[in-house]
């Protein structure tokens, strides 16, 4: 079983470019059920990627080994998540971007009407002046 893991966990992270280099690793004692091998023994599995800040804990198994390939299984799904999300958001904001540029353009005609409505109002005010004493 461990080798099923290990494969899957080893191809995923070459998958998404994670490294070892990339990963600390640190053991903890495990609690909940299991008895006394779970209270003496260090089998819960804290994987930190340092470059994204991600953080993963995995103490599902009362073995170390199937612990380690779950946490890289577990952290390589939740850095391809970070990434699917920050490509969502890229691709969010350059499309708000093209709306507000397109909701700014206006037509030729749209700006050839716009000139003759100003002028037309224009002439309108205008006639609302008092008369001179000289016309």
């Amino acid at each position: 079983m461990t080798d099923a893991y290990q494969n899957k966990a080893t191809a995923r992270m070459a998958a998404l470019n994670i490294y070892e280099t990339d990963l600390d690793e640190q053991f903890i004692r495990s609690g909940g059920p299991g008895g006394q091998h779970v209270n003496k023994v260090s089998t819960c599995v804290r994987l930190r990627h340092r470059p994204t800040g991600i953080e993963v804990r995995c103490q599902g198994d009362r073995s170390r080994a199937a612990n380690r390939e779950q946490a890289r299984l577990e952290l390589c799904e939740k850095i391809a998540g970070a990434a699917a999300e920050k490509k969502r958001e890229k691709a969010h904001q350059n499309f708000l971007r093209t709306m507000r540029s397109k909701a700014k353009r206006r037509t030729l005609k749209q700006k050839r009407l716009a000139r003759e409505a100003k002028a037309h109002r224009s002439k309108t005010k205008g006639l609302r002046r008092r008369p001179r004493g000289d016309d």
